[in-house]
């Protein structure tokens, strides 16, 4: 029998949020049996414990968001898939602002300090949900497609389309959580150049950087754009450049990383279905809207079966 898991200790992260830009701590605390996830905000006098859940999810635009309004807690996915990655159940998770840090775009981060403090093995059996028949699932709008096998274990194989870019068509695959900390967790999130302008003019991304987004560029730039982006991006345009269609001062850790961090974003954003999953899951251009809808589905699917 498979037992829960916790943190044998707290840890605490502190950086800039992705979208906003301001400094937040996360401090991740232990939780008792059969507690969950779940996020809390305190810095708001009236403190609400909101559950990690996909029907308490109130926006996916550019990343998954807990709530809505003031007391939202935004960009929750990199730090949910690490939790999900390494195999905990229950957990507290405290934020002094609205927004999970950045850190390095990838769920490394988190990873590591899981690793660092270890995991507590607790008394009650984990609360796995096991797919016993195939089921599809499709988002119109996004393309999106998934499809789940009958497995007796977690494992995902996800494939990207980017047509007519740099990126173009990937696929990934995690054939069982081993694979997580070393295949999965550094990869890193990424976004196109064209993308960049319109986020700041919306006052998004005020936490990007290039050291933790990977920025992938279609076209040829010249010098002129070159040192105008140098200048935003705080970079010495010296040695500023586009090196296989990125542009970055840092390398790619895998060929297929874009396709490798969705992944990583799918391990996130399913687990707030609220359980552990037993299913082979195939997934078409995943994103934060059509996963969370897809997380949604199975909530209602387990509720029926059970």
């Amino acid at each position: 029998m498979e037992y829960q898991n916790t943190i044998n200790k707290e840890f605490r992260l502190t950086g800039p949020g992705l979208h906003t830009g301001r400094t937040v701590t996360v401090t991740v605390k232990p939780a008792p049996d059969n507690f969950g996830i779940a996020f809390r905000r305190t810095d708001r006098t009236n403190i609400i414990t909101q559950p990690a859940l996909a029907d308490r999810v109130g926006e996916t635009s550019r990343g998954t968001t807990l709530g809505s309004g003031r007391n939202s807690i935004a960009t929750i996915e990199h730090l949910m898939s690490a939790l999900h990655g390494m195999g905990v159940d229950n957990a507290i998770v405290e934020l002094d602002g609205g927004e999970v840090p950045i850190i390095d775009g990838s769920a490394r981060p988190w990873l590591l300090q899981l690793v660092r403090v270890g995991l507590h093995r607790q008394e009650s059996a984990r609360n796995v949900f096991t797919i016993e028949e195939p089921l599809h699932f499709e988002v119109s709008k996004t393309g999106s497609v998934y499809d789940v096998e009958p497995s007796d274990h977690f494992s995902v194989h996800c494939e990207i389309d980017f047509k007519d870019t740099v990126i173009g068509r990937q696929t990934a695959e995690m054939t069982s959580f081993s694979e997580y900390p070393a295949s999965i967790a550094p990869c890193r999130t990424f976004v196109f150049l064209h993308e960049i302008e319109p986020l700041l003019h919306l006052n998004l991304i005020k936490g990007g950087s290039l050291d933790n987004a990977l920025v992938f560029v279609n076209k040829e730039l010249t010098s002129k754009q070159l040192k105008r982006l140098a200048k935003t991006f705080n970079k010495d345009v010296n040695n500023f450049k586009v090196h296989d269609g990125v542009l970055n001062t840092t390398d790619i850790y895998f060929p297929n990383e874009p396709a490798r961090h969705k992944l990583l974003d799918f391990v996130g954003d399913v687990r707030l279905v609220g359980c552990s999953l037993n299913a082979k899951f195939n997934i078409y251009k995943p994103g934060h809207k059509a996963n969370n809808a897809f997380a949604r589905f199975l909530m209602d699917y387990i509720k029926k079966k059970k």
